[in-house]
């Protein structure tokens, strides 16, 4: 097994390249939870993240997501990824990983790794001023949550870095 530095340096590596790619302007976000899978989607220019649906894992399979990419018109998708606080996967993100290989074998459209560290904490601080009862907060936290984690890749990877398509200048 390769050294602790090893294992940082290429894992440091893994989050460059996909730091330096972004599938196009308009992206789904995706947390996927183990009761819950939360869905948010960008605006068509892929500079603002807003919460979409919540879908129950006891009445949908996670074709469903794909259903709804597909609805939206997404150019790709974002999942969070449950990381541990030192950045290592733990136990959520390995289950994650699997769930995202049975997502890919439903599109072909590319999905990627998002950090999704304490944005469920996030979701439900800016949820708690609103809305008082913890068990209301929990029907809307995971959409919010996917939208917090989508917002954040989209403020990383800014539309117009190399690679991504750049909207023609207007005319003068």
């Amino acid at each position: 097994a390769p050294d602790p530095p090893a294992r940082r340096r290429a894992r440091q590596k893994e989050r460059e390249r996909e730091r330096a790619r972004r599938p196009g302007r308009k992206l789904l976000g995706v947390d996927l939870g183990e009761r819950r899978v939360g869905i948010a989607t960008s605006d068509d220019l892929g500079l603002f993240a807003f919460p979409d649906q919540i879908l129950d894992r006891r009445r949908v399979t996670l074709e469903a997501v794909i259903v709804r990419a597909d609805e939206l018109a997404v150019c790709g998708i974002v999942v969070g990824l449950p990381t541990t606080m030192s950045g290592e996967d733990g136990h959520q993100a390995r289950i994650v990983r699997q769930e995202v290989a049975e997502l890919a074998t439903y599109t072909d459209l590319p999905i990627l790794y998002w950090d999704e560290r304490l944005t469920s904490s996030i979701a439900d601080r800016a949820l708690a001023k609103r809305i008082p009862s913890p068990r209301k907060r929990r029907v809307q936290l995971d959409a919010i949550a996917a939208a917090v984690m989508l917002q954040d890749y989209l403020d990383a990877h800014p539309v117009g870095l190399p690679g991504v398509d750049r909207p023609e200048a207007p005319p003068l």
